[in-house]
């Protein structure tokens, strides 16, 4: 068993319709935000039904299952606050663009799953609300009684909610200033939630500037019709690391003023990263300058 093929797919299993895919007969291009959301809130869903929460462990490292070998997540015993995926380290590449200590700094994590980067994100950013926001009851069980998750408080809050209906909130909008999104099930076909509308809504709860980070499955056929829909959401401010864990590609998307940068710059500012959080910042900014066409003299987005 190769625990970290994280998003493999069973080849046999038919993917499901996503949720927050609006009726073929209206085009989403032609709808407002409003006539969106107001979609989202009269769709008709299905109940949930969730996998079995699993665990496994390896060379100090305890896995998270959906009932398969595929890992949903990960903590090593010894360093229950760090990121141990490289995936999930690269999830916090927001780093390099956005200061946490920014008063009123708000980062949701979309899809708990074994908690790391929620957790990461309420120890290293004392002054940054951080909210976590998970549909199935069990995983969040799993988060506090085998990852270490604490109990809410002042800054933490764990919602047991849709991911749709979180960012279809109108209460949301232009509320953060990262949006981290890992929104997976037991079967890791492609992300549950991927239609432009559902990229559109998150891209209304950002702030100006503000950040989306989401992680993709990049070996199989829901990886290009992502990247479109989150193009056409963000207007092309879009860039992806290269390929990890047999399978995985972490991508940005960025709302607010353009960014124009000198690699130099962000080189600077990942030394500082890495000073301050041991995230291995200044190899984002090697992938990312490599894995984007048209961005090797300096980034432009």
């Amino acid at each position: 068993m190769t625990l970290l093929k994280r998003k493999s797919i069973e080849a046999i299993a038919s993917r499901r319709p996503a949720r927050g895919e609006p009726p073929r007969r209206h085009p989403r291009h032609s709808r407002d935000d409003a006539e969106q959301r107001d979609a989202g809130r009269h769709e008709k869903r299905m109940t949930p039904r969730f996998a079995p929460v699993t665990f496994s462990e390896l060379n100090g490292v305890r896995y998270l299952h959906f009932g398969t070998e595929w890992v949903q997540g990960a903590m090593r015993l010894r360093k229950p606050d760090a990121i141990e995926l490289e995936y999930a380290q690269q999830m916090m590449a927001w780093l390099l663009f956005l200061s946490p200590a920014t008063p009123g700094f708000h980062v949701a994590q979309l899809g708990l799953g074994a908690a790391a980067l929620t957790k990461f994100c309420h120890r290293h950013f004392t002054g940054a609300r951080v909210t976590a926001v998970e549909l199935n009851p069990a995983v969040i069980i799993a988060g506090r009684s085998m990852f270490g998750l604490r109990e809410d408080d002042a800054r933490l809050q764990v919602l047991e909610q849709d991911a749709w209906d979180y960012v279809m909130d109108a209460g949301n909008e232009a509320a953060h200033d990262v949006l981290q999104v890992d929104l997976y099930d037991a079967t890791a076909r492609g992300p549950v939630l991927d239609t432009t509308a559902f990229y559109r809504a998150c891209r209304r709860v950002l702030k100006a500037p503000g950040v989306m980070t989401i992680n993709l499955f990049g070996d199989h056929d829901s990886f290009p019709k992502n990247i479109e829909r989150i193009c056409d959401a963000f207007d092309n401010r879009v860039l992806v690391f290269p390929e990890v864990h047999d399978g995985n590609v972490i991508a940005l998307a960025f709302n607010g003023p353009e960014i124009d940068a000198g690699w130099d710059v962000l080189e600077a500012r990942a030394r500082v990263v890495e000073e301050g959080t041991g995230l291995p910042a200044r190899a984002w900014v090697k992938g990312l300058r490599e894995a984007n066409a048209r961005q090797e003299e300096r980034l432009r987005i």
